[in-house]
């Protein structure tokens, strides 16, 4: 889009904030990505620091969305991965300054409205002192911001605060559009070593209210019960937008290979259908050392084929995984996830691998870590039965053996089980859903066209 020659009061400008993870960013920007498709005369402003321009700068991206950069957040002793809840108190007091200065330089070209993640709830308060709306865009399940929202139900019923580990099997049924949960399913801030963050979650959730709307990255009629309750119950218009992935990215060139991609793909394209385990912990969170030589074990003594990335960690994984899989340090994990040698998913269920799993059509075998990943966990084994559990109690120190990892991912990829073909029917019939969702007059396509709409209305008063 070319600025010089655009009438400021012509453009409808949306500037866009994530927080800086790329459980964050990624779902903004395929969002930012869908509305672009929808509004081609939309200017985008996405912000990130300057650390996470140097990691999506160079990906591809219509002319429409431009980047600026806030200086980068230094972490608190310790880093983002040992210390999490530490780096986004260090986001919380740090960005604000610089987003409201980066917005300064804007202002000779009128903001329409914010798209900024929940948990940045002071970017509602900037938008309220400078008369520009706000969308609160959620980046978890509705299930989990439901747990959130009614957190005064778990108090009245006298599950908050609890020990926890004293009564993790009790069941909590009372949480609008929720289905019947363990007390140990709900998310991990509710309960040991989570619960210094768990004022943040339910304060990011106190904001939304103030803000024009609230965007769920959840396809509706995978939580319709949730997201019609919290229509009900929450004070602004609600949009489910999910998924939020970048399936667009498929359909524009499925046989794009770039440099880097090329190894892994060539190998999985000489592999069996359906024979390979896709194993991923995530972007952030790791598991112990010893837990992961198990894992190691447990995979290699299965036999079964397995394309494992594995972070920075791959040359010492490497020696203790035996010549059936193939370890990579990253992956454009939705083009692997999609492609016919994979046959199932080993995830720490991060509510945008749940998603990029159901979009596949993939079955999973849950090893969830920490915050949402256990009710995330929850939804696909007890609710949908597109998946089986491997890790059952977070907060316990045991260790999952290699004899029990083996067990699980023999039985796991026998495709001719029983089992394995009622899961595999399963996560065939979610995907049937989520794919139809994205269609032109779909649930998400729909209310993905209604938001463009409050963006337009927006524009225009």
């Amino acid at each position: 889009m070319d600025l010089k020659n655009s009438e400021p009061t012509t453009v409808c400008h949306v500037v866009a904030l994530p927080s800086p993870g790329r459980g964050h960013i990624n779902p903004m920007m395929n969002l930012c990505k869908s509305l672009s498709s929808k509004k081609p005369d939309l200017l985008i402003t996405f912000i990130v620091t300057e650390e996470w321009l140097g990691f999506i700068g160079s990906d591809p991206k219509p002319d429409n969305i431009r980047f600026s950069t806030v200086p980068n957040v230094i972490p608190s002793e310790g880093g983002r991965g040992a210390d999490s809840p530490g780096f986004y108190e260090d986001v919380l007091r740090k960005m604000r300054a610089p987003v409201e200065e980066l917005l300064d330089r804007l202002e000779p070209l009128p903001i329409t409205i914010m798209i900024a993640d929940t948990y940045m709830n002071w970017a509602i308060d900037i938008g309220n002192q400078r008369n520009v709306p706000v969308a609160s865009l959620w980046t978890m399940s509705a299930s989990v911001y439901s747990v959130f929202h009614h957190f005064d139900l778990l108090v009245q019923h006298h599950h908050f605060p609890v020990d926890f580990a004293a009564i993790g099997d009790e069941h909590v049924d009372y949480i609008p559009g929720v289905s019947s949960t363990r007390m140990a399913d709900l998310p991990t801030c509710l309960y040991g070593k989570g619960l210094k963050v768990l004022h943040r979650a339910l304060e990011a959730v106190s904001w939304v209210p103030k803000a024009q709307c609230l965007l769920l990255p959840s396809v509706y009629e995978l939580e319709a019960q949730v997201i019609d309750a919290l229509k009900e119950n929450v004070a602004v218009p609600i949009y489910h937008i999910g998924p939020t992935r970048p399936y667009f990215k498929l359909e524009e060139n499925s046989s794009a290979k770039s440099s880097g991609d090329a190894n892994y793909l060539e190998w999985l394209d000489l592999q069996p259908r359906g024979s390979v385990l896709y194993v991923s912990q995530g972007s952030l969170h790791s598991v112990s050392n010893s837990q992961m030589e198990e894992i190691a074990g447990g995979l290699s003594d299965s036999g079964v084929r397995f394309f494992w990335v594995t972070r920075g960690e791959t040359s010492r994984i490497n020696e203790l995984c035996g010549e059936m899989g193939l370890l990579v340090p990253w992956c454009d994990q939705l083009r692997v996830l999609c492609h016919p040698s994979i046959g199932g998913f080993w995830s720490h269920c991060g509510w945008n691998s749940t998603s990029e799993a159901v979009f596949a059509g993939l079955p999973m075998l849950t090893f969830p870590i920490y915050w949402d990943q256990v009710t995330n966990s929850k939804v696909v084994v007890d609710d949908w039965k597109i998946g089986w559990r491997v890790k059952k109690e977070v907060e316990s120190d045991n260790l999952v053996g290699r004899e029990e990892i083996e067990r699980l991912v023999k039985g796991f990829m026998d495709l001719e089980s029983d089992e394995g073909k009622e899961v595999r029917r399963k996560a065939r019939e979610l995907q049937k859903i989520c794919r139809q969702a994205i269609q032109k007059g779909g649930s998400t396509d729909a209310s993905i066209d209604a938001f463009v709409s409050e963006i337009s209305y927006c524009h225009k008063h």
